[in-house]
């Protein structure tokens, strides 16, 4: 890899953005994945040890909240990476923009903004969320935020500009400051509250990057092509459909909960199952969003068929999962977590197709956001997100309705990103302008 020219600079130099994404980006986030899952399994496992069960409720809300803003928090990600990638071609067809904006201070100020929002509405919602230590849990859900809103920007224009190694470092630093803080809490019986700030604590993984690493602050310093209201506004769907997409994927046991009456020990069974039989696809694919983006901007030409190869890769390990689930998923079930964990490999097995579904609109989504498809990206997520919202309020059985809600909902947002990429591959040269 190449070092990014100047400090101050727009991307300006074509090496910036390094070339063609390679097969050794995608082994060094892989990696790093794998090293950030588990940690975070280990921050889990750590609190269900040193917690009651209804503490651990208390921790698991509030883990469940700080994922889903930052799971929307994650479009900056997204849109960062897609203008820092393209900005070398954006100049190379017309002369430099006069506007020039720095997303790192943008994303500064987009923290602040979400962590004010936050604090200010607490008093409407913190009461029914938060049962304990309810003004520590809002503080550092804002907090947590405003920190993230960085660290997920400085990803972006690592991943832009090639620095995969640098990358996967900003992950893994995250993902050991929390459980580091997590092993800490149970060393000093710290308890509930330990765990809490042990969930936020990797949001300083940022700053932590800019002080030890040169590449990084350079990185850091990159400005792009257009106007700061030009970047808010790509970030703005980009962040909605984040926020759709956290909601249909971290989310749902809320969705499953507001579409039923009762859930009882079926429900509870039926999420756990939804959770072990998405994360394999889906955790190493959100992680790989930079990777994904970057080689979607460089395939310009044809986007449609640049889907292919990524779009077999994850058909085939979804098929292999699907089988897999279905022949030893219920044994798994039962020794791991209980006899009181009971299924059918019928179940496992649906559930598993119905998270391939998940990670091929997470696929055309990323080509969307390539494409500098902003609306048709957004909408592709929250229709998908209303169609299994829709789905789940059908007369149908448990069981029945989640499989169908999470299998069909995605497949809405997925027509709407192909038929928008399709749209674009036929008015080229419009392909460097927002679309939807």
């Amino acid at each position: 890899m190449t070092e990014v020219g100047g400090s101050a600079s727009p991307i300006g130099a074509t090496g910036a953005s390094g070339g063609p994404v390679a097969r050794g980006s995608v082994a060094r986030v892989g990696a790093a994945t794998v090293l950030t899952a588990i940690c975070g399994y280990a921050v889990i496992y750590l609190a269900a040890r040193d917690l009651a069960p209804s503490g651990f409720s208390i921790f698991g809300v509030f883990w469940g909240a700080f994922g889903l803003v930052t799971g929307a928090a994650n479009g900056l990600l997204q849109e960062t990476t897609r203008e820092v990638r393209a900005a070398p071609y954006v100049d190379a067809l017309s002369p430099p923009a006069r506007s020039r904006t720095r997303p790192l201070r943008v994303a500064g100020l987009i923290g602040l903004a979400a962590a004010i929002g936050i604090a200010g509405s607490a008093p409407l919602w913190s009461g029914r969320v938060f049962v304990e230590a309810r003004w520590l849990s809002v503080g550092l859900l804002s907090s947590g935020l405003a920190g993230f809103c960085l660290h997920a920007t400085l990803l972006g224009m690592l991943a832009g500009t090639n620095r995969w190694a640098h990358y996967g470092a900003l992950m893994v630093t995250d993902a050991v400051i929390r459980v580091s803080v997590a092993v800490a809490t149970v060393a000093i019986s710290w308890g509930l509250v330990g765990f809490l700030w042990a969930t936020v604590a990797g949001a300083v993984a940022w700053l932590i990057m800019l002080v030890v690493s040169p590449t990084t602050r350079t990185a850091a310093r990159l400005m792009t092509p257009g106007s700061t209201a030009t970047f808010l506004r790509g970030a703005g769907h980009s962040i909605t459909a984040a926020g759709a997409s956290a909601i249909l994927v971290m989310g749902f046991p809320v969705l499953l909960k507001l579409t039923s009456d009762e859930l009882g020990a079926r429900g509870g069974v039926i999420i756990l199952a939804v959770t072990l039989t998405r994360a394999p696809l889906l955790v190493p694919l959100t992680a790989m969003q930079g990777n994904l983006i970057a080689h979607f901007v460089d395939e310009r030409a044809d986007r449609i068929r640049a889907l292919s190869a990524p779009a077999t890769l994850i058909g085939g390990i979804g098929a292999g999962g699907v089988f897999a689930a279905a022949m030893v998923g219920p044994w798994v079930l039962r020794v791991a977590f209980g006899e009181q964990y009971q299924t059918s490999g019928a179940l496992l097995g649906w559930l598993t197709a119905a998270a391939v579904s998940i990670a091929m609109l997470t696929l055309t989504g990323a080509a969307a956001v390539a494409a500098a498809l902003h609306r048709a990206y957004s909408l592709g997520w929250v229709g998908a997100t209303v169609a299994s919202g829709l789905l789940l309020l059908l007369p149908l059985h448990l069981e029945t309705r989640t499989i169908v809600a999470l299998l069909c909902g995605p497949l809405v947002g997925i027509g709407v990103h192909l038929l928008a990429l399709g749209r674009s591959e036929r008015s080229r040269p419009s392909q460097h302008t927002e679309g939807g």
